[in-house]
């Protein structure tokens, strides 16, 4: 089952156990060993040549190839900014960034971060291939019922244990216009070429040659177009109004009026290579589609609520000193925690004498939004008098910048934003932050 169905739950859900019958380190170093086998062809080592060539695209999906001087320009701020030592490898520090999603790119890439993380990733590293280490989980979590049953807790637990559902009303023609605008704008479709190539085989002197590949040589190739022998010879039939609708859920009514609206240079793409044509403009059509969706959602309260169950339900450990550290005003009486960031922001929490009781909520509470389940980071409650707004639900993330923010991510904090606005009359306060001093200049206002 895939995060669609299952929403933050999907890494507790999908997770594979093996018992293994020697020890936990050979086992490790074995399985690293035929993984690393598998992967042989992946570079390991981050290096200008990784980037120069690859085709990145921004968050609104328009391309560029990446020439020699941009590479350089990417790998020498991944030297500056402590990413890659001396032999090319990844540092503690890109992954800890990584993390906290605070990983700076060069600036002639800035917009293209998201496609840059995906070169990076494609490196080789034995340490993102380490199992996890059940037993080294030596830490679980325990419930402290006083705090379960402070006033300040129960109180904050009535306002935000509400459910809700959201309804969506759109105008559809607003939808046409901005599609048919997306795609004249940004749909460029690749045409579809042929490269032939010819080789002859040497003698064959030895086993090794064949191994090496060294038996054959190129001794020509040629690029042809074929475009027009697509369209006057395939016999292949595209149903592209019906393809839309499949992909996009819109009406054919609504399909044929974008279709009829874009520009007739931007529709004649579809000859040179009609599979990419229907990907992209379906792809294009759905991200218009998605923002009219969340512009105009509303959220209403239902009579159903959270039971204080999830919190003592299921079993939470962690390692302590590596994503875990004892806690005095946390629901639980350790915190299990998934970034450096996370770390400062409870430990500043745990120590702040304003702070009557906090919780990092657990995956089982969630917000239903059109483009997936979203759970909140934090809920605080505050002591009264100490500060403004006393109930406050935050998401912390290593950078708040709307560029590194990605869409879905951005329609999910504004899904929440309407749903908190529903369920507590302007009592609680929801809002990003990336540090506690954040948090405090938002509560204190």
């Amino acid at each position: 089952m895939d995060a669609n169905v299952l929403g933050n739950d999907v890494h507790s859900v999908n997770v594979l156990t093996v018992v293994a019958s020697e020890s936990y380190d050979s086992f490790a170093k074995g399985l690293q060993t035929e993984l690393a086998e598998a992967v042989a062809d992946r570079p390991v080592a981050v290096t200008a040549e990784l980037f120069k060539g690859k085709v990145i695209s921004d968050i609104h999906g328009n391309e560029q190839v990446v020439d020699g001087e941009t590479a350089q320009a990417i790998y020498f701020d991944m030297v500056v900014n402590g990413y890659v030592d001396k032999k090319g490898a990844l540092t503690d520090k890109y992954y800890a960034d990584k993390a906290n999603n605070a990983v700076k790119v060069a600036e002639e890439v800035a917009d293209c971060a998201d496609a840059i993380l995906s070169i990076v990733d494609s490196i080789y590293d034995s340490r993102a291939m380490q199992p996890e280490n059940a037993r080294d989980k030596n830490v679980e979590l325990h419930l402290d019922p006083e705090k379960l049953a402070m006033p300040e807790f129960k109180a904050l637990w009535q306002r935000i244990s509400p459910k809700s559902a959201y309804v969506v009303d759109f105008d559809t023609e607003e939808l046409v216009e901005k599609s048919i605008s997306s795609l004249d704008r940004n749909l460029r479709v690749s045409k579809i070429f042929f490269k032939v190539e010819t080789g002859t085989m040497q003698e064959i002197k030895s086993r090794d040659m064949l191994l090496e590949g060294s038996a054959f040589s190129r001794s020509q190739s040629s690029t042809y177009d074929s475009s027009k022998r697509i369209r006057t010879n395939s016999s292949v039939k595209y149903d592209l109004i019906g393809k839309l609708v499949n992909e996009t859920g819109l009406t054919r009514k609504a399909v044929v009026e974008i279709l009829s609206g874009i520009e007739k240079a931007v529709f004649d793409q579809f000859k040179d290579n009609p599979e990419e044509f229907i990907i992209k403009a379906a792809g294009l059509i759905n991200d218009e589609k998605a923002t009219a969706i969340i512009q105009h959602i509303t959220y209403n309260i239902l009579d159903e609520h959270y039971d204080t169950d999830i919190f003592t339900e299921p079993t939470i450990k962690g390692k302590l000193g590596a994503n875990t550290m004892k806690a005095q005003r946390h629901l639980y009486d350790h915190i299990v925690y998934d970034s450096t960031n996370e770390r400062d922001f409870a430990s500043e929490l745990d120590t702040n004498i304003d702070v009557a009781v906090y919780v990092k909520l657990p995956d089982s509470f969630y917000i239903s939004t059109p483009v997936g389940h979203y759970n909140p980071d934090w809920a605080i409650a505050f002591y009264e008098g100490t500060v403004k707004h006393i109930y406050f639900i935050a998401e912390t993330k290593g950078s708040m910048s709307s560029m590194q923010l990605r869409q879905i991510e951005e329609s999910k904090i504004h899904c929440a934003r309407e749903h908190f606005k529903a369920i507590s009359n302007g009592n609680v306060v929801y809002d990003v932050v990336d540090s506690y001093a954040t948090l405090l200049n938002k509560v204190m206002k």
